[in-house]
């Protein structure tokens, strides 16, 4: 049987997820999530960066001191070769700089329109929650656990839900979007 607090935690779960992806979204601003992804090699296996060093921001570069010194080459691989295009410059046996440039506005196009997919994808992920909770509602009713206006009072609920969470989704692009934007 359809609870609408299972129904909400799922609709949650895809604003999350959106809300992640949103992080790892270049801004005007110079900010460490966007290597949050990055995944380096060493010590035989892949591990994420946040695991094998720390970051901080220094004006317009990312500086990345890593726990253990023998692993500066393979982090500056690693942020090489990872989807975020940036490059990484290896400094004494301290650390390692990642210059990060400022967008120009046919690159803050592409982030807004990456943005605008993701929000696109949370979106049809958040109703495809709704169809399968609805169609789980009616085979509730045709099972007789449920009566009629039971599964319609069920069904205006999930709807209520979905209106809610598509509104979120929309105001975390309206945000990221102005963000991007930002000079």
């Amino acid at each position: 049987m359809v609870q609408t607090a299972d129904v909400e935690g799922k609709m949650k779960e895809a604003v999350e997820h959106l809300s992640n992806e949103f992080r790892n979204l270049r801004t005007g601003r110079v900010n460490t999530q966007i290597l949050d992804g990055v995944n380096v090699e060493v010590y035989g296996s892949m591990m994420n960066l946040k695991q094998v060093a720390t970051m901080s921001v220094r004006e317009r570069d990312i500086i990345i001191t890593p726990f253990d010194q023998q692993t500066l080459h393979a982090i500056a691989k690693g942020i090489e070769d990872s989807p975020v295009k940036l490059q990484a410059i290896v400094e004494g046996k301290q650390h390692v700089r990642v210059p990060v440039p400022p967008l120009d506005a046919n690159m803050r196009k592409d982030i807004v329109k990456q943005a605008k997919q993701k929000k696109e994808e949370a979106k049809v992920s958040i109703r495809n929650i709704r169809r399968d909770s609805n169609n789980e509602v009616k085979r509730d009713q045709d099972g007789g656990s449920i009566t009629e206006d039971e599964r319609k009072r069920m069904e205006k609920k999930i709807q209520e839900l979905t209106d809610k969470f598509c509104k979120d989704v929309d105001g975390m692009f309206d945000e990221k979007e102005k963000e991007i934007l930002t000079v």
